[in-house]
Formats: C-alpha cells, sequence, structure tokens
C-alpha cells in the first residue's frame, strides 16, 4: 500500500469531511451485516455482533493512541489513517500549520515592535488588566530599573507615589502627571496613560528633568531680577519725579514727563512679574479663607465705578436671582486681583460711553463669572494666545493703555490655583466676553 502524508494532500474541506463520514457509515454498516451473517451462519449472532463491535473498538482505540502520540510530538508528520481518521488527522495537521505561521507572523509583529521601542528615549510600559507589569523598554528599564524577575508583579510596587497611584485609580488619562523619579531623587520623571485592549494601560515615561531645572532657573531669575531691578528703579522715579516738579526748564518737561511715564510703567511690569512668579512658585493652599463671591464682585464694581466714569462708561453688576450665597475655599487676595483685572481691562479697551457688564450665574455643577464689553473686539486668531506671557493684539494700544501683556496671564494661573478655567469669546465690532468657571463647592 502506497503510504501518503498531509503535506502532499490539499487542505481537506467541509465536503472532504461529510463524505469521510458517509463512507465511514457505510464501513459500519457493512461490517454490521458481515457480523450479522457469520452469526446466522454458526448459530450465534450476538456473539458474533459483540467481537465485532469489539474489534472495531480497538481500531478507534488505536488511532486515538496514534493520536495522543502525534499530538505530543507536534512537529513529526501526523500518523497514516484512512477514511474518517485520516481526515482528521489531515485536518489537525493543517489546523497546526495555519496556527504555526499565525504565530510565526505575530512574534514577527513583537519582535519588530519591540525593537522600534528599544530606539525610544521614552520609556515604554504595558500593564495588563490587572495593572501589573507586561512588558517595558530599554529606556523604562533606565528610569525605573525593572528587571526580568518583575514581570507579573503591579506597578505601584515600584511606583508608590500618592499622586502616581491616584491616578492610575481614578483612571482620568486625559491629562499627564509629573513627578520625582522614584530611583532618582534629583530627576523628575512625566507620566502619560493611554487605555487600550481589554482594560490594559500604556505608560509612556518622559525624563523632563531638564525642563523642570529651565522652568526652575526661569522662576528664579524673574523673581530675583524683578526684585533687583525695584531699589533702583524706586530711586530713579524719584529723582524723574523731582525734576518734573522743579519745572526747572520749560524745554525739560516733555521729556522728564514721558521718562516718568516709561518709568511707571516699568514699575507696573516689575510688579506684575513678581505677582506671576509667586503664583508660580508658592503653594495654592497658604491663604485660602471663605470667600463671600457676591461680596467680592459688589467691592470690584465699586472700585471700578470712578474709572468707568472717567471715560462715560455704564458698569453693571447682573447676579442671577439663585446665585445668591455662593462661598468657595480660595485666596481671596488673588482672586480680587484677577477678576478686577479683567474688569479693569473691560473698561480701557473699550471706548468712550461703552458697556461693561459683570454677570454671575450658576448650573448644577460650575457658577460662572463673566466680564463682558461692547468695545471693539478681538480678531479670532488672538484668542487662542491671549493668555500667554507678553502677548499683545496690538502694541500701539497696550502702550497708550499701559499694559504689560502679563494681565490675563496672571488671571490665568490664579484659576487654575483654584481649579477654575477661562473661557474667551470676542467678535470684531460688537466686544468681548470673558468667562470664569468654577467648580460649585461639594455638599453632602
Amino acid at each position: 500500500m502506497a503510504q501518503h502524508h498531509p503535506k502532499d494532500r490539499s487542505e481537506p474541506g467541509g465536503g472532504t469531511l461529510l463524505k469521510s463520514f458517509g463512507a465511514e457509515f457505510q464501513r459500519i454498516l457493512i461490517i454490521t451485516l458481515i457480523v450479522f451473517f457469520v452469526g446466522l451462519a454458526t448459530d450465534n449472532i450476538t456473539l458474533a455482533l459483540l467481537l465485532g463491535s469489539l474489534v472495531y473498538i480497538a481500531v478507534i482505540y488505536h488511532n486515538i493512541y496514534k493520536l495522543k502520540v502525534w499530538l505530543m510530538h507536534e512537529d513529526t508528520e501526523p500518523p497514516e489513517a484512512k477514511g474518517l481518521w485520516g481526515e482528521i488527522f489531515d485536518s489537525l495537521y493543517h489546523t497546526q500549520r495555519r496556527q504555526r505561521s499565525q504565530n510565526q507572523q505575530l512574534q514577527a509583529v513583537v519582535n519588530r515592535i519591540q525593537k522600534l521601542t528599544s530606539t525610544l528615549r521614552e520609556g515604554v510600559i504595558i500593564l495588563d488588566s490587572r495593572g501589573h507589569l507586561d512588558f517595558w523598554n530599554p529606556a523604562a528599564h533606565r528610569m525605573l530599573a525593572f528587571n526580568s524577575k518583575d514581570r507579573g508583579q503591579s506597578v505601584i510596587n515600584f511606583i508608590r507615589h500618592p499622586q502616581f497611584v491616584s491616578y492610575l485609580e481614578e483612571q482620568q488619562y486625559d491629562q499627564h502627571i509629573e513627578l520625582p523619579s522614584p530611583r532618582f531623587a534629583a530627576k523628575r520623571l512625566q507620566f502619560q496613560v493611554t487605555p487600550f485592549g481589554n482594560n490594559e494601560r500604556l505608560i509612556i515615561v518622559r525624563d523632563t528633568t531638564q525642563l523642570h531645572n529651565l522652568e526652575k532657573m526661569r522662576q528664579e531669575f524673574v523673581a530675583n531680577a524683578s526684585h533687583e531691578m525695584r531699589t533702583p528703579l524706586t530711586v530713579i522715579n524719584g529723582y524723574i519725579e523731582t525734576l518734573a516738579d522743579s519745572n526747572v526748564m520749560p524745554k525739560w518737561n516733555k521729556p522728564l514727563n514721558q521718562m516718568l511715564q516709561q518709568s511707571n510703567r516699568l514699575s507696573v511690569l516689575i510688579n506684575d512679574l513678581l505677582v506671576l512668579s509667586k503664583l508660580e512658585t508658592t503653594a495654592s493652599d497658604l491663604n485660602q479663607t471663605d470667600i463671600d463671591i457676591n461680596k467680592l464682585l459688589l467691592i470690584i464694581k465699586d472700585e471700578a465705578t470712578i474709572l468707568a466714569q472717567d471715560k462715560q462708561q455704564t458698569l453693571k453688576l447682573e447676579c442671577h436671582e439663585n446665585s445668591q450665597g455662593i462661598h468657595i475655599l480660595g485666596d481671596e487676595k488673588e482672586l480680587h486681583s484677577a477678576l478686577s483685572n479683567l474688569v479693569t481691562n473691560a473698561i480701557k479697551y473699550t471706548q468712550d460711553g461703552g458697556e461693561i457688564t459683570i454677570r454671575l450665574w450658576l448650573d448644577k455643577n460650575n457658577f460662572y463669572i463673566s466680564v463682558g464689553d461692547n468695545g471693539p473686539g478681538i480678531g479670532s486668531r488672538h484668542l487662542p494666545h491671549l493668555t500667554e506671557r507678553f502677548y499683545r493684539v496690538d502694541d500701539s494700544r497696550n502702550s497708550s493703555t499701559g499694559g504689560t501683556g502679563l494681565g490675563l496671564a496672571i488671571v490665568k494661573h490664579v484659576l487654575m490655583r483654584h481649579y477654575a478655567e477661562l473661557k474667551i469669546t470676542s467678535e470684531v465690532g460688537k466686544g468681548s466676553l470673558f468667562t470664569c468657571i468654577f467648580q460649585l463647592p461639594y455638599r453632602d
């Protein structure tokens, strides 16, 4: 009998298996008839049927045994068999080949990904659905000192910072977090988590030590330079004011007044730099008190009324009927400065006879403070940049109004320290609207 192997045959299909089942049924029927007639001839049908069944069971057992031996040595060729068992062996053989090919393809993809991630400067960490370490690249190993024995352990065992633990548990991954390195105290690491798959997570780790140090140096330089400039500028202002008041020579009046104006402007700039530096370098919860928002807005309106009257402007305060009694915990001096800045800006940049409206209202989750005007408005291309330091829509306009380009940057930082945000809308020729969005205090 000629031998055959599945590698010489096409892959069996469903129709072939059905034909094999039919052929096997015919074989059983023929064997049964033969045994039956042999039993009739020997006058012992029961014994003949029993012996025939035992023989068929022995054949099935032998094929099962061959299947078991083959499955224990999958790299060998499948055993020889006829009919249905031959088709079964062939089907399993082809299934194994497909799986082996797919595994090779998947392994090639995994190897390629590992090769690519090994070239990255950023650390790449993959957590399984339980939050345990599944994969990391060489950069992550350098930053966090992972070893092969750490695979399968919880990432919290290695990054124990409470802020990182909360970040994972709260699953608010739209923002990254920056923490001290758990391995090197002098380093700073940024963590960004992205969920994928079946509750798995990808963590990108970046070394931000240099950026952190540069930012710290910038803040220290601004603070120190501003402090150092304050004293000589005060002396210069004093002498300029003395000369301007003495009327020594009339021809010097205009230059002295311009010098005094620019000197005062520089003083305002230094003060703003100091305020911004303080906001960036001090904790946000140092001077927190209970703040009555309605009362604070009334004070700001009263303070700004004189400035608005000088330009024949209408200044209004509108508080929604359900906004009475809003209190928050915060730094009242900072909030007063930020909101007053918005109102003062609206008065400065709105034409004489214009209208400025301060509004307070709330919804289910937030309360809102807006400052709107009917001034010249701001082009849409400028809106995303208004809170950047020293950004100017119009240099000449800022010079004439005494602006430093830091006011809205200060407002933004104050609001961030109070977990609030600033939304700006404007249309050229129709006016601008600056809206501060605060979370309502939590109540049980």
